[in-house]
């Protein structure tokens, strides 16, 4: 058979990278990278071109669920569905996260595997209301907390990837006007391609503040300008849709649906110390023209609401890591071997471990009574901010204490305590900029 031109220019090509020049200079590896990353920034970016929106307007008015009954009290005990829910997540994560965790958070790529065992999960179903195809009747924030904290159990930075999606289902949810509903929601249960949707609220500056934007929206007829640039963004590199805060003059924050096939906007990959599964990166918007109708919500969109709602997501994910060194610690402790007992047996030891508890039930708490408050649609903002403190100071408190705890080992990539430690630093400074 006649090689055609081009086969004989992979042919040449092959040659010099296994000859001993290239060899020797490693060529062969390098350029795998190279291709490596060029296909699969290829295929994401057919992925978003290839993915079409219907046309809305059918939709008389949108679909929110119902608060849950009203009361004065918060349950700490799960009902049956809760505990269902939180056994078969409990059971995803050990058996599909924590086992892979660290080698996960070295390739910086979560497994097509675990990807298609999470969404057989079907918790897109929970964020949506019965008319739109969900099973939702009434809120569920504290179910979806719960979800939360056991993903973050398995691993903080998969559990962030994964259930970005659902966050921004929720907000859409939440807040999208009818045409908004009817245009994305069907996309998020396209089972041979769901859709992959992130919000995106952090700035690369000093101190940022959510309620202090650099991302501007300048109205212009029927349509607004977006400038600016957002940091820390998970999956930035394969999410097709963007929500993402902006300050409109005269006006304030604000939350606009961007498809990342949009005119002007472009991102960049991130190398983080911790969150490494999330795939974090930079979004850059330059001129990007959307449609009035790509503002989310309506005049009941209520920016300081939607940043509580991040705030406890990020409460919840802090809890589930924390849980998890705790969990680590105890026997390890009781195990552990020092001048003839038990390192447990030290009260400065047993002291730091009843610390890490106390704090646990302190963040476990505050969270769930926020969780309650909003599920019951009254005032939760207070409890919120207050859960977000307390999960900001002592979660990056608990991983210290679990790598000290740990000693040496505690030091080491094969241990799982470093990368607890990392993520629960990075929780810490998210918690500024609530990009869940």
């Amino acid at each position: 058979m006649n090689e055609t031109p081009l086969a004989k220019i992979f042919v040449a090509f092959n040659n010099v990278l296994d000859s001993k020049v290239g060899t020797s200079l490693g060529l062969r590896k390098w350029v795998e990278k190279i291709t490596y990353q060029g296909t699969f920034q290829g295929v994401n970016l057919a992925k978003k071109a290839t993915r079409v929106f219907p046309k809305s307007g059918n939709f008389e008015s949108s679909q929110r669920p119902e608060n849950v009954k009203k009361s004065d009290l918060f349950d700490l005990n799960l009902s049956e569905e809760q505990q269902m829910i939180q056994q078969t997540i409990q059971q995803f994560a050990s058996q599909n996260m924590r086992n892979q965790a660290e080698h996960i958070n070295i390739e910086c790529k979560i497994p097509d595997e675990i990807v298609k065992d999470f969404n057989a999960l079907g918790l897109p179903y929970y964020s949506v209301t019965e008319s739109l195809g969900g099973v939702l009747a009434e809120k569920a924030t504290v179910t979806q907390m719960i979800i939360a904290e056991e993903m973050a159990y398995g691993d903080l930075g998969m559990a962030l990837a994964l259930l970005a999606p659902t966050n921004a289902l929720n907000a859409i949810t939440q807040w999208g006007t009818a045409n908004q509903q009817e245009k994305y929601i069907p996309s998020f249960f396209d089972e041979s391609q769901p859709l992959t949707a992130v919000i995106a609220i952090n700035e690369p500056s000093p101190l940022f503040d959510p309620f202090i934007l650099s991302t501007k929206a300048v109205k212009q007829g029927e349509k607004y300008i977006l400038n600016g640039s957002k940091a820390s963004v998970p999956l930035v590199n394969s999410s097709e849709l963007f929500l993402i805060a902006a300050n409109v003059e005269g006006e304030g924050p604000s939350i606009f649906i961007v498809e990342s096939s949009q005119e002007g906007l472009t991102v960049e990959s991130q190398n983080a110390m911790g969150l490494r599964p999330a795939a974090l990166g930079n979004i850059h918007l330059k001129d990007v023209s959307v449609s009035a109708e790509s503002r989310l919500g309506d005049q009941s969109f209520d920016y300081a609401i939607f940043i509580s709602y991040a705030r406890l997501g990020w409460c919840s994910l802090a809890i589930g890591t924390a849980r998890a060194v705790l969990d680590k610690v105890i026997p390890y402790a009781n195990e552990r071997i020092a001048f003839g007992e038990p390192i447990s047996h030290r009260q400065s030891v047993a002291f730091m471990i009843a610390n890490i508890r106390i704090e646990l039930d302190t963040m476990q708490i505050l969270t769930q009574r926020a969780a309650a408050l909003a599920e019951q649609g009254k005032p939760f903002q207070r409890e919120a901010y207050l859960a977000a403190v307390a999960c900001q100071e002592r979660a990056m408190e608990i991983g210290n204490d679990g790598v000290q705890l740990f000693g040496g080992i505690g030091f080491m990539r094969d241990f799982p305590a470093e990368r607890w430690y990392r993520d629960l630093r990075a929780v810490s400074w998210c918690f500024n900029g609530m990009h869940l």
